[in-house]
């Protein structure tokens, strides 16, 4: 088999609050699960990860929380580390953006497409505090939405009506943290001129093989792709060259911080010039797991970045992207009160139990959940019941009939080759799937071949050949091609639940490091007979219905206090009638029926759905606020109410062309849908 040159990364997490469940499923734990086997398969594996610990967000809640930033992104990449730590994280490195090498790296990306001729400085309008001297991004602006007059507004996005400006549209701009009005004033910022790599970008994106939903969302970003700013008016960040008070913007600097992490991890080997091995190989197979909130930022903005350098850097072979992990259905939030307290899970459960329940419900192709009854069953029925049961009866048996050792492989009859064919098929179907980044189907062929052991063992009565004299050479050729399911098992399991396949691989009695060895010379491996056997050990745990009662209980409860603490509603408030129109105002709306033939969140906004609708005519898409409301996969068919003659606006990149009609009242809105009608009809 060729050896191949690996480097993979999961994407940077932001170092501004503790990470949960919901960010393992999407670029982690895949990332984690893939490193592991590509390492067992012999191939030359590079695994960098680390803190993103720059931006506004963090200069905000730093401020907020009475710290400096240093002190802010210090604490929460501690916390974090901690966390991928518990959870047996295989990282190479897992650096930080606030180390001195990459200032150096992201300057000289910046100081590349500068000579290239991308760059472009624009001097335009911004918000400036008189009473705090200094220019303000989004994040730290309020005021009245341009578009439905809602008087709390944030600085980029209405949690009203959903509508997405800039800062500037907003009317009575003033300062989130001292209420001071703003004004605008001119200030110069530089922009990268995406559009030069616009015709790059497609020819090289048209040939990928990845995922669908990853290609279709990045050649449709690539048809609208404009300059972006590339700097903000801040002292936190990286400096940039020839502007003394503005840093680059975090979206920048955040992915090369890929390469000036392992550019760290090649100055503490004391080889600096390692990174290049990986970086300017064009033999590397480079590889980025991320959610799909970050598709834009790792199929389109990156690769223009690198594809702008002098050097040769590898632009990427595969980006997995995968959907969002939720928490009993709801997008997990600390702030909301939605969450699974860390500290009091593992007191109870072990991060395998976690790795597995996550994988086995792996996000790959739609959102999907965590929920503790899921979980329950995971560990019960799958782990204990399927898994851990057929490793301990084994081993039990082992001990009390065999002498506590492996006993010798005899002559094999029909049941016991198709047994041995149908083990090495589930192993092969594995490795497909770990190398394809099919990760529930891994754990789904990993508890077929538990069951595989289950059915083999409980078919050929052990315990009754335990009582006949000559069958007694039967009787350890059935033991022995147990353990080789066992040993299928830890190999195989390896990638998901380290800890407990380096567990059942030490019951067959090897001391080796399971985690360290060749897939392929495991898989190949024969058994050493008369092996001696550790005493038998329960592998998992039963977790009893009352302890997930509670979980759920503790769940709602502190939901409900987060609910009572808010501020008590009062009486509806109405929004006042609009003025009177004519009848011939009215006429001019064009009211369709329309059907949804897809539907996709909007990255980087909470409230927003991309809609392809048929009109009946012809097929359009329109960007709506209504993803608070309603799941994405769940809109996909249903027949909605449009404006049609809505002239078209561009919405986060994308140009949306209708409005989709809905009802609201205070934070509650539903779509009116029809059953009968076909796409196109009008209203009226």
């Amino acid at each position: 088999m060729l050896r191949k040159k690996i480097l993979i990364t999961s994407a940077l997490p932001y170092a501004n609050g503790p990470l949960h469940f919901g960010h393992l499923a999407g670029a982690y734990l895949p990332g984690d699960c893939y490193a592991r086997f590509m390492r067992m398969m012999g191939h030359d594996v590079l695994y960098i990860c680390g803190s993103d610990e720059h931006g506004v967000a963090i200069t905000l809640s730093a401020e907020l929380a009475g710290r400096s930033p240093k002190e802010h992104v210090d604490l929460f990449h501690g916390i974090n580390l901690a966390f991928f730590q518990k959870m047996g994280f295989s990282f190479d490195h897992y650096g930080r953006t606030t180390w001195e090498g990459h200032v150096k790296t992201t300057q000289s990306f910046y100081e590349a497409l500068k000579a290239k001729g991308h760059i472009e400085a624009k001097v335009e309008n911004h918000l400036y505090s008189e009473q705090e001297k200094k220019f303000l991004a989004d994040r730290y602006v309020v005021g009245t939405c341009p578009k439905c007059g809602f008087e709390g507004a944030r600085g980029d996005e209405c949690q009203k009506c959903a509508a997405s400006y800039e800062a500037v549209d907003l009317k009575n701009p003033r300062s989130r943290l001292t209420g001071s009005s703003l004004v605008l004033r001119p200030s110069e910022h530089l922009y990268l001129r995406f559009d030069h790599f616009k015709e790059a970008l497609f020819e090289w994106i048209k040939a990928k093989k990845w995922k669908e939903n990853v290609v279709h969302f990045a050649m449709s970003y690539i048809q609208d792709l404009k300059m972006r700013a590339i700097t903000r008016d801040s002292d936190w960040g990286i400096p940039v060259p020839g502007y003394p008070g503005k840093v680059f913007y975090v979206w920048f600097d955040a992915p090369i911080g890929y390469v000036s992490i392992t550019q760290e991890l090649a100055e503490r080997q004391g080889k600096p010039d390692f990174w290049k091995e990986y970086w300017l190989d064009p033999k590397t197979e480079l590889v980025h797991f991320i959610g799909k909130d970050n598709i834009p930022f790792h199929a389109v903005f990156f690769p223009a970045m690198l594809m702008g350098q002098d050097l040769p850097y590898k632009l990427p072979d595969q980006i997995p992207a995968n959907e969002f992990f939720l928490l009993e259905g709801r997008q997990f939030s600390k702030s909301d009160g939605w969450y699974i307290d860390l500290e009091d899970f593992f007191s109870k459960y072990t991060p395998d139990q976690a790795r597995y329940a996550i994988a086995a419900n792996a996000p790959e192709t739609a959102d999907s959940e965590f929920s503790w009854k899921d979980f329950q069953m995971r560990c019960n029925t799958e782990l204990l019941g399927k898994f851990g049961n057929f490793v301990h009866r084994v081993h039990v048996f082992a001990k009390q009939t065999c002498g506590g050792v492996i006993p010798k492989l005899g002559p094999l009859d029909v049941d016991d080759t198709r047994f041995l064919e149908s083990m090495a098929l589930l192993v092969d179907q594995l490795e497909i799937a770990y190398s394809s980044f099919h990760l529930r189907k891994a754990t789904q062929l990993i508890m077929e071949l538990a069951q595989l052991g289950n059915v083999y063992f409980d078919s050929k009565k052990p315990w009754q050949l335990a009582k006949i004299a000559d069958q007694r050479q039967k009787l350890d050729t059935v033991i022995h091609l147990c353990m080789k399911c066992i040993q299928y098992l830890a190999l195989g399991s390896m990638p998901v639940i380290p800890g407990t396949s380096q567990k059942i691989w030490q019951k067959l009695g090897f001391s080796s490091d399971l985690a360290k060895l060749s897939w392929r010379e495991v898989r190949a491996q024969e058994l050493p007979e008369n092996q001696k056997l550790p005493e038998p050990e329960i592998v998992f745990r039963k977790i009893e219905d009352e302890e997930i009662q509670n979980q759920i209980k503790k769940l709602e409860k502190t939901m409900t206090e987060k609910e009572i603490s808010a501020p008590v509603a009062t009486a509806i408030q109405y929004e006042p009638l609009k003025n009177l129109i004519s009848f011939e105002d009215f006429e001019k709306l064009d009211l369709r029926v329309v059907e949804v033939l897809q539907a996709e969140r909007v990255p980087k906004s909470k409230k927003l759905l991309k809609l392809l609708v048929d009109l009946g005519s012809e097929k359009r898409t329109i960007v709506s606020g209504i993803a608070l409301s309603y799941e994405p996969e769940k809109l996909i068919g249903k027949k909605v109410l449009i404006v049609a003659n809505l002239q078209p606006a561009t919405i986060m990149g994308i140009e949306s062309r209708g409005m989709v009609l809905a009802a609201h009242q205070e934070s509650s809105l539903e779509l009116p849908m029809l059953q009968t009608l076909s796409a196109g009809s009008v209203v009226s």
